[in-house]
């Protein structure tokens, strides 16, 4: 059972022919599932699945200690747990429906597209991935702040500078080989060119503090889950009878009711940036509404070639709904 093209995908289609895809094989759903157990799919193991979730939704609890020590350990502790609740099981109960509803590669990029157009997909994903690219920033900055107090020289100017090259390069060297502790070249497919454009950010955002670019990743992020907000709505309300293998058990008013803590949570947060913060993040959100209709152009000119999912599910609205009620999701 294949997936119908949306709109969207079917006259961005017609700008390329097949053969010119990058070579990019797309597979339906039934020829995906024939690939279960492992054949022709490399799999991740275990420890390295483990460590992957545990880096993405915590890395452990280097850097919380301004929090503790501004507030004491209980309140800090009471504190995290109320931040789970009111943002955490939002976003992954929406994460759930959502991914249920696009099984497709892309997450939340192919969400937003879907909802708001191919503009507003590009810039989720511009934002997530500077998001990532500044989280990776932190690591070299909060290793040698911790460094620091045992080697003072590590503190700042040239030694600093030196330090932080080093770890880039260890990390990025690290990151192409794989996630595997004792891999050759990684199975996975690594994508060279984006580890090391997130190498360059790496080296840039490191002349800012710990608490400077933590603010500036939370100030991105915050971007694009407004964004995912309000593409998880938008799609409650244009597409109801839409196939949601998991639904979260609300109506579309009590999913807006369900959003408005962590969106008061986005706005108290971008709110309290600092200055630096505000420019460094408006500055990335900007060049990525420029970045998008030039690639467009690119893309136009045949410069370059951009691959394009053939298996995005064509969703009804509610007027063709009204007009016909046997219109199918999936053919």
């Amino acid at each position: 059972m294949k997936l119908r093209n949306t709109a969207i995908t079917r006259a961005n289609s017609a700008c390329l022919p097949m053969g010119d895809r990058v070579g990019v094989k797309y597979n339906s759903i039934n020829e995906a599932e024939e690939h279960k157990g492992g054949h022709g799919i490399p799999k991740v193991s275990m420890i390295p699945l483990i460590f992957l979730i545990f880096y993405e939704v915590s890395g452990g609890p280097f850097g919380i200690e301004d929090s503790v020590k501004a507030a004491g350990p209980l309140l800090a502790i009471l504190g995290f747990l109320l931040f789970a609740l009111i943002w955490s099981v939002p976003e992954a109960l929406i994460t759930a429906e959502m991914g249920t509803m696009f099984p497709e590669n892309g997450g939340y990029v192919v969400w937003v597209s879907s909802a708001l157009g191919p503009f507003w997909g590009f810039q989720q994903g511009w934002a997530k991935w500077l998001s990532g690219v500044i989280d990776n920033a932190l690591y070299p900055v909060l290793f040698l702040d911790y460094v620091k107090s045992s080697v003072p020289a590590l503190g700042g100017g040239l030694p600093r500078t030196l330090a932080v090259l080093i770890l880039t390069v260890a990390l990025t060297y690290m990151n192409y080989r794989g996630l595997t502790f004792f891999a050759k070249r990684s199975h996975y497919g690594t994508p060279l060119i984006g580890i090391l454009f997130s190498a360059f950010g790496v080296i840039l955002l490191s002349w800012m503090s710990f608490q400077e670019i933590i603010a500036a990743e939370n100030y991105l992020y915050c971007f694009g889950m407004i964004l995912e907000f309000i593409a998880f709505i938008k799609l409650r309300v244009y597409h109801p009878n839409a196939s949601r293998p998991y639904k979260i058990p609300l109506g579309t008013i009590g999913a807006i009711l369900m959003i408005i803590p962590p969106g008061l949570l986005i706005i108290v947060v971008m709110a309290l940036a600092s200055y630096k913060v505000m420019v460094v993040s408006i500055l990335a959100m900007v060049f990525g509404f420029v970045l998008q209709p030039c690639l467009v152009y690119v893309e136009k000119k045949r410069w370059l070639r951009f691959s394009i999912s053939a298996d995005l599910p064509d969703l009804p609205d509610v007027q063709e709904i009204a007009e016909d009620d046997a219109v199918p999701l999936v053919v």
